[in-house]
């Protein structure tokens, strides 16, 4: 069992991005200092997103807009995790008919992999968050559904926070999917563990060092359960406390914000809030 080591003690924060630093073009209180305290002290961090719908370079390009200097190493997304799982399992047989924006087929075809543009052609289907989304997609999806085709999914959220509100996510538009072909897809990101162990992987942290922050309990917080590390819940996005019951996964810490975060670690040093 992982010791619940104090925050101050983690040297490896791996952080959720919609709904845990930012919300729209909003980069929340005290992300910045977080984040210069983690560098500061010999400490690293990782950006850990399913939210496929973005490639690195877009989002490296968002996080220096809102004043937040990063590269791409800094980055692991549930397209990067889908990736590594294709190529693990004999993946670069298959061709795909993508329900996924063009940067997501962009960054298949980067990494070697076959996306077909009509489902003739297409013998496995991959599910992403879709903002380009069509009738049509979803009329080719069932089509190969029915047919039997393999089936992925990049995450199962439900809902991507946004400014205004919510918006249906790639879970959301699969439970659509299985309540018209009855099939549901193997999913890659987050909650499975993938994520979180391949950053403590290319850092060379242990679990004991490692610490995972999110918003939503039933991805986020489930994937840091999964791989065994302890985990910071804000509630600054779509999660809310009776969710700990809905969903039945405990997280290690509770708290309002990132501003929050920084301020239980600046207790831990004695500095004060």
């Amino acid at each position: 069992m992982v010791d619940h080591n104090p925050l101050q003690c983690k040297k490896l924060f791996l952080f959720d991005l919609d709904g845990t630093l930012y919300l729209g073009n909003r980069l929340f209180e005290g992300v910045r200092e977080l984040l210069s305290a983690i560098r500061a002290r010999g400490g690293q961090y990782r950006f850990l997103t399913n939210n496929s719908s973005r490639s690195v370079a877009a989002y490296v390009k968002k996080l220096t807009r809102l004043g937040v200097a990063t590269e791409a190493a800094d980055f692991l997304t549930s397209v990067d995790a889908l990736i590594h799982y294709l190529r693990e399992h004999g993946g670069e047989d298959r061709r795909y008919y993508v329900c996924g924006t063009e940067s997501m087929k962009s960054q298949l075809r980067a990494a070697g992999f076959t996306v077909a543009e009509r489902r003739e052609d297409a013998n496995a289907l991959l599910m992403g968050f879709d903002t380009e989304l069509t009738f049509q997609k979803l009329e080719d999806a069932c089509i190969l559904l029915n047919r039997g085709a393999d089936y992925l999914a990049t995450n199962p959220d439900w809902v991507c926070p946004t400014w205004y509100g919510f918006v249906p996510d790639c879970g959301s538009v699969c439970e659509m999917l299985f309540r018209a072909t009855g099939r549901r897809p193997y999913v890659i990101g987050k909650p499975r563990p993938d994520m979180a162990r391949l950053a403590m992987a290319h850092g060379g942290f242990s679990a004991e060092e490692t610490v995972l922050l999110g918003d939503r309990l039933y991805t986020d917080i489930a994937c840091g359960k999964n791989a065994g590390i302890d985990t910071v819940f804000v509630l600054s996005g779509e999660g809310v406390p009776s969710d700990i019951e809905k969903y039945h996964v405990q997280p290690t810490w509770i708290m309002q914000n990132i501003r929050e975060v920084l301020s239980k670690i600046k207790e831990e040093q004695g500095e004060g809030i």
